[in-house]
């Protein structure tokens, strides 16, 4: 009856976890910072026999075959929602793949979540609704300060935040432009303030039906 109660609560870590937990044991033996980018499969190859100790190699190998197990079935899956995408607004599907950051999850999470965009009438509204900006609490004309965070689609939210964070990988001048926004602000404000700018270029980009132009993003 104890182990069964066991079973229950067990959850199954995710790569970032398995990630997370390799790094630590890495520490724990007190062996060279691990400097290469695990998420490459070739990468993980070079773990093999890092750990003296067979246990804690055997522990570290499992984290590793698990993996490289999510990353054959998110593969898998995203074949699956490419594929099944081509059936639904196909054409705003690969706008919004032009994005660097919005892969194919991002990109079909933001296109069921909104809807149609013509809905929008103007890009306030859709920021308004994507909770990349605070609603004004309005009353007879006027203006009492801004409404609860709860309002709007919390789903599109983080889609937008995700897509921000993804978007300064590897790239060099978008880490630049958040560096320029620092000046002014905190790091999680100037995060807040490109996935606020993301999710108006997308408006515009479903809108006039264009591909992500990272020049006129970053002007």
């Amino acid at each position: 009856m104890q182990n069964r109660d066991h079973r229950v609560r067990y959850t199954v870590p995710g790569s970032r976890e398995l990630l997370t937990h390799i790094k630590n044991t890495n520490s724990q033996y007190n062996l060279e910072p691990i400097d290469l980018n695990l998420r490459y499969v070739q990468n993980r190859a070079l773990m093999q026999g890092r750990f003296e100790d067979p246990s804690v190699q055997r522990s570290v190998d499992m984290d590793l075959h698990l993996i490289d197990f999510y990353d054959r079935e998110l593969s898998s899956v995203e074949g699956f929602i490419d594929k099944h995408a081509r059936q639904h607004d196909y054409q705003e599907y690969v706008i919004l793949r032009s994005v660097p950051g919005i892969g194919q999850i991002l990109a079909l999470s933001i296109l069921y979540e909104i809807g149609d965009i013509q809905r929008f009438n103007r890009v306030q509204q859709f920021a308004s609704y994507a909770r990349l900006v605070k609603c004004k609490a309005e009353s007879a004309g006027k203006t009492y300060g801004t409404s609860g965070a709860k309002i709007g689609n919390a789903h599109l939210k983080w889609a937008f935040s995700e897509a921000a964070v993804l978007y300064l990988r590897n790239n060099t001048r978008g880490q630049q432009y958040l560096k320029h926004l620092q000046k002014r602000m905190s790091k999680a404000k100037a995060l807040s303030a490109l996935a606020h700018k993301l999710g108006r270029t997308v408006y515009f980009m479903l809108k006039r039906g264009r591909m992500f132009d990272e020049a006129q993003f970053l002007s």
